[in-house]
């Protein structure tokens, strides 16, 4: 895979990027660059750009997610969020190359996922396809808020035996079913 220079002309084609979000009021005095048929607004600097949106994830054909700001919560209601990305924060994206590995706070019972050019990638995580980075993510969601999965399991810490297929969810191949059959009773 090349390494792609990402910039105002082309960072909407197939892209991954997390931007992190800011006050709205970082673009009082920006030019508005681009709006989109779907209202987002976009703002664009030397060093990067910010979306101003309501939709984050899925965009036209990129993913693009919005690290949000928990101070700027309470000040923003509303849907409507600021983003900004710096250029290098953008990465190639498509669905047949093995790309994303996945990460969970355990503390806060959140998964996500990133792409392998980021600066947390290690050897240790396993690289996914966009699709199957999905699926995991689903099942790891769910065994972060459920417990009905459980049932016929030998019996120890729910918590520590969460963590320690979840761990093995994210460092390897095997389905949530395989890994289960482990600790049957």
């Amino acid at each position: 895979m090349t390494t792609t220079k990402y910039n105002r002309t082309n960072f909407h084609k197939h892209t991954f990027c997390v931007f992190h979000e800011v006050d709205v009021t970082m673009v009082g005095t920006l030019q508005l660059n681009y709006k989109s048929k779907s209202g987002s607004s976009y703002f664009f600097t030397e060093d990067g750009v910010y979306r101003l949106s309501n939709h984050w994830s899925r965009v036209a054909n990129c993913r693009w997610r919005l690290q949000e700001n928990p101070k700027l919560q309470k000040t923003n209601p509303n849907r409507i969020k600021l983003g900004f990305a710096q250029w290098s924060e953008f990465y190639a994206d498509n669905e047949l190359e093995k790309l994303y590995f996945i990460e969970v706070d355990f503390e806060q019972k959140i998964a996500t996922f990133y792409h392998k050019e980021s600066s947390s990638f290690s050897e240790d995580k396993m690289l996914r396809t966009a699709s199957e980075t999905a699926k995991v993510i689903k099942q790891i969601r769910l065994l972060l808020l459920e417990d009905s999965w459980t049932k016929y399991l030998k019996p120890v810490g729910i918590d520590e035996l969460r963590k320690e297929i979840i761990v093995q969810l994210i460092q390897t191949n095997q389905s949530f079913n395989e890994i289960r059959r482990k600790y049957l009773v």
